[in-house]
């Protein structure tokens, strides 16, 4: 008998350690049945993709889950293919708060930085 060696599949998207604890923030105030929260790619804006994070009370056997000291975070099935190798960073100034992505499947992107095309 021959031993089986499995490899952990890298996650799609890297995460930061201030958007590890910016889910951990949001999952400590996350309403009753959260169970995590989501990442999709709407169809929206002036490019045709966006960024989209929600609290999911559901796991959805496609999504890809990433576990995080303070909670999962869950990738839409079908986002993923335009996910995949991206970095998702926190990022807080005295003007604005957001996640940010560099994503190297974006081919493009608005002026305003609100979506994205592949």
């Amino acid at each position: 008998m021959t031993d089986v060696k499995t490899r952990v599949r890298p996650a799609a998207v890297i995460l930061t350690p201030a958007s590890e604890a910016r889910i951990a923030e949001l999952m400590s105030k996350a309403p009753e049945g959260a169970i995590g929260v989501k990442l999709s790619t709407p169809r929206r804006g002036c490019s045709g993709l966006a960024y989209s994070v929600d609290y999911v009370s559901e796991a959805i056997a496609f999504d890809e889950k990433i576990e995080t000291p303070g909670g999962v975070l869950y990738i839409d099935g079908g986002s993923v293919l335009y996910l995949v190798g991206s970095i998702m960073d926190w990022v807080e100034d005295e003007f604005a708060a957001g996640f940010v992505f560099n994503n190297p499947n974006a081919t493009g992107s608005c002026g305003c930085g609100e979506s994205f095309t592949v």
